[in-house]
This record gives C-alpha cells, structure tokens and sequence, in this order.
C-alpha cells in the first residue's frame, strides 16, 4: 500500500500510484482498457496541452476563471504540451470512443501539477471545475486531433515533400541529357530522358503538397466551444472564435472556429478527407519506389540502368548482395499509410448523432501516417534520389536495341515495314539503325536523324 495512494472521483475510490500526476478517472481507465500498450503520440499529447492552456488563458480573457489559478493551470499545461508529463498518459488508445479518458487524464495531470505551482487562497485546483473549465471531451479531443494534424503537416510533412521535390529537380537537371528505355506494361516503349522521368515523380510530389494544402482549410476548422453536443452548453458564446484566434497566434496557423459545431463534432469528415489525401501520397510513393527498385535490378540480370548508393549489406547468407532497402522502406510506410486510411475511414464512419465515437483511432492512425510519410520521403531524398548514379554505356546500348525506336520511322515507310524491321532486329538482338539499313531505301543521314533517341524525346513527327 505505500507505493500507491488513495483517490475520489464520482464512483468511489481508487487505488493511483503514488508518484503518478493522474488521478482516479485515469486510473480507472488504465484499468479498463489493456488493449493493445498503444498510448496517445507525442504530437498529439502537444496539441492537448496547448488546447489546455490556450482554454485557460481564453476563460480568463472573458473573466470567467480566476487570474491566478489560470496562470498555474497555463503554465502546467505547457509543460504537457513539451513533453514532461508524456508517462503519466498511460491510457490506451483503444478505449472509450469520445476520447474522455484521455481529456481527464490531461486535466488530472494539469490539476495535479497546477496546484505545486498555484499558492492562491481560492481551494486546490480542480481537473474538472477548473483545467476543463468550459470544455467538453466531446470538443476538446476533436479540436485536438486537428491542431496536432495541421501542426505536423505544416511543420514536418510538407517541408519534408518540399525537400523531396527540390531533390528530384536538382537530380533531373543533372542526368537532362540522358535518354533510356521509356516503359509501358513493363516492356521498351519510346525513349524518354531520366529528366522527364524524374520531373514525372516531381510533379507527384508538387501536387501531393497541393492536396495537404487544401486539405488544411478544412482542418483548421476547430470544433473547440460546441461543448457536450455542439450548441456550447456552460461556455461563453465567444469562446470558441476567441479560442481560435488565441491558438492560431500560438502556432502561427490560421485556425478558425468551426462555421458549424454540429458538424464538427458528430463527423471527422475533415480527418478523413486528410487522411485521404495523404493516401494519394503514399500511393504515388509506392509506384516511385518501385520504379526505382524495377531500375536498380540486378547488377546482371536485371534492368540495371542506375546504381543506389550501397546503404547496408543485403543478406546474411549471400556475400556482396545489396539491396535497395530505401525503396522497401518507402513502400512499407506507403502501405501502412493506405492501411491507416482504411481504419480511419471505418472510423469516419462512426460518428452517431451529435458524436463521433472513433477519434482516438483517428487520432492515432492520422499521425502516424503524417510522421513517417514525412520522415519517409526525406529518408528517401536524402539516402537514395542524392546518390544513386546512372549506368549510361548500358543505358545507351539498351536504347539503341531497343526495337520501338521503329515508331519514328513510321511517317517515312509506314506501320507495316516498320513493324517488320523491329520484329528482326529483336530477332536477331541488332541495333534498329542496321537492321533499317537493310530493310529501306533511307540513306544514312535520314535514319540517323529519324532514330536520333533524343530527338525522340520532344515529341512531334520526325524530321
């Protein structure tokens, strides 16, 4: 008994650790729930204590809560919101739908720290009457799920796509002169340069930054001041729109008080549309990192046309062997991006009435897919697009056998002879050139210019 202590909550009492911050409703719920070990992230523990102390500065601001409670309250919540206290969230994520357990863990802990830092006459400061002053689980987690979302794409994942893109034009301008295989259906199609190539994938991860920025209008939506249901039972009718203006200064985000609280709080229509955007990501990342593993195959008796850096040793049985284990990382987070999107669409899908009772898994599947996207794609830029080198001599042999290169023949001899000069040159494994040579009366100088690879490459007929 002396390694624990005794608290009351509304139940009865119960039986806390004793160096532990929480209190009675957590423990409880720690009781409740040995789900899966899976607690709530650091972002979003961050995003929960600001939204605590930007409520208690807020009520103070409307002279609702008392100055000096108020400022041990705020300074209590920011050491939650820096990570102080991240051991005494000990809830699982897997637990009451609405979040409650997690919001009075939060104020069981700010109560409790508060009240070392409060030396006020007024009575100890309460997790309910005061640190959710104004507030409702119901409000309080939602508009949490949204601060820590837009936080971290605005702060991590869009910069880290940024740097992605910067990465991938850089390379492009570096390797413009190099013409290769173009590939459709995986089999030789018409030749293209490794900067369209990579300027394609550019452009992907251009317009996936479009599509979180977009996403953010919705996002920055806050349901914070709708309360228990959405009509701001025991708040003040400014609260939220001062809420959102105080937390958008904090962050530097423009956040704005959600046009409808009903809305707000009964869906997560905006979480999903986010979570769905950064599926779109994960899938353009998926076939980015398989183009670039199909073009590092084999040393020997793959495509072979670029070399990645060598990262690590490749097996444990077979000596020499490199793999290109960027990629496989990218494309694992890639799947466990559109893996989370599918949890957090059966979640949007939860939302009864005037509550939606899945946001702790939205919560933490939203998070997660923005943290390791965002370190995924500068683990990429920075380990694979920088280093990897082009194998040119066999990149040209290959484009020169290439028996598609007939295409531009066509307006010359027409589709059948051309047909029939690449059908023997990939016959006999001859260059086109020769084989043409052969089959046609075009001198030298007109097939050299037809079937110039480059030329190829910007479109139009052939000269």
């Amino acid at each position: 008994m002396s390694d624990f202590r005794v608290e009351k909550d509304s139940m009865g009492e119960v039986r806390v650790p004793e160096n532990a911050y929480y209190g009675a409703q957590t423990q409880r719920a720690f009781d409740n729930f040995p789900v899966s070990g899976i607690r709530f992230s650091r972002e979003f523990i961050a995003a929960l204590g600001r939204v605590k102390k930007t409520a208690a500065k807020v009520n103070t601001d409307l002279g609702l809560l008392d100055n000096e409670i108020s400022t041990a309250i705020q300074k209590a919540a920011q050491e939650v919101a820096d990570g102080k206290f991240d051991d005494d969230f000990v809830v699982d994520i897997f637990q009451t739908g609405s979040g409650t357990s997690t919001n009075m863990n939060a104020n069981e802990i700010i109560a409790r720290r508060a009240n070392e830092h409060y030396s006020g006459d007024n009575g100890p400061i309460h997790p309910n009457d005061h640190v959710n002053f104004g507030q409702s689980s119901n409000d309080v987690i939602p508009t949490s799920i949204r601060v820590a979302a837009a936080v971290a794409v605005t702060e991590t994942l869009i910069p880290s796509l940024r740097h992605l893109h910067k990465t991938l034009i850089k390379k492009s301008e570096e390797l413009k002169d190099v013409v290769k295989t173009g590939r459709t259906h995986l089999m030789d199609a018409m030749p293209v340069t490794m900067k369209q190539e990579l300027g394609g994938y550019a452009r992907q991860v251009e317009l996936g930054i479009d599509r979180l920025n977009s996403a953010l209008n919705r996002i920055q939506e806050l349901p914070q001041g709708g309360t228990a249901v959405g009509t701001g039972i025991n708040t003040h009718p400014e609260f939220g729109k001062k809420f959102a203006s105080e937390i958008s200064r904090s962050t530097d985000i423009d956040f704005k008080e959600a046009e409808n609280h009903f809305e707000a709080q009964a869906s997560v229509d905006a979480p999903v549309e986010l979570s769905g955007q950064l599926k779109t990501i994960a899938v353009g990342m998926m076939k980015i990192g398989n183009d670039f593993r199909w073009m590092n195959s084999g040393p020997n008796s793959g495509i072979g046309e670029i070399e990645l850096e060598a990262q690590q040793p490749g097996s444990s049985i077979m000596p020499g062997k490199v793999n290109p284990v960027m990629e496989e990382s990218l494309t694992m987070v890639a799947a466990q991006v559109i893996g989370n999107d599918a949890a957090i669409t059966v979640g949007g899908q939860s939302g009864n009435f005037e509550l939606n009772v899945m946001l702790p898994l939205v919560a933490h599947n939203l998070l997660e897919s923005i943290k390791i996207l965002g370190n995924a794609a500068k683990n990429f830029a920075n380990r694979s697009i920088k280093g990897f080198k082009v194998k040119e001599e066999h990149i040209k042999k290959m484009v020169g056998k290439n028996p598609i290169l007939v295409t531009a023949l066509n307006p010359l001899i027409g589709y059948d002879k051309a047909a029939k000069i690449a059908k023997k040159a990939f016959a006999e494994n001859r260059a086109v050139m020769d084989v043409a040579r052969e089959m046609t009366d075009l001198t030298d100088e007109e097939l050299k210019s037809a079937l110039e690879p480059l030329k190829m490459t910007k479109g139009g007929f052939m000269d």
